[in-house]
């Protein structure tokens, strides 16, 4: 009964999103700016690894990315990264450098196919330090398949 109910619900919150014009085409999206505050600065070369997975910043870079997943990537990839269908699921990004190497991957390019674009260059709106805050979030929600 409750995987019906869930389904259900996810069917009129999706329809609810569409009808309002929140979901267009996959990627007609607009980034909402993330307040990093006193997390390190990174710079402007990419790192290939979470630099706020341990250490200092690891708290306070779990919060932050947490509100800026809810306001930026939740639309397509779900409330606490459980996709409703739409585009997948980020509770099973591999965990460590593997699942950074896709994550950066995919922020910084984005996803086109057949000239529709599933996913906008995230990095184009949000700063290496907003991303990776996400990237932390995401460690925090992730279960094995």
């Amino acid at each position: 009964m409750t995987t019906v109910k869930n389904a259900w619900m996810s069917a009129i919150f999706m329809a609810g999103l569409m009808s309002a014009g929140a979901v267009m085409a996959h990627g007609n999206v607009t980034p909402t700016a993330v307040n990093t505050g006193n997390l390190e600065k990174l710079g402007e070369e990419w790192r290939t690894e979470n630099p706020y997975r341990t250490g200092k910043d690891h708290d306070e870079a779990q919060s932050i990315g947490a509100s800026a997943y809810n306001q930026n990537c939740a639309a397509c990839h779900g409330l606490e990264a459980k996709s409703g269908g739409i585009a997948p699921d980020l509770r099973m990004l591999d965990a460590g450098a593997l699942g950074d190497e896709w994550f950066v991957e995919r922020v910084r390019h984005g996803s086109v196919r057949d000239g529709r674009v599933y996913m906008p260059k995230m990095a184009d709106y949000l700063s290496q330090e907003a991303l990776w805050a996400i990237r932390t979030y995401l460690d925090s929600v992730h279960v094995e398949e």
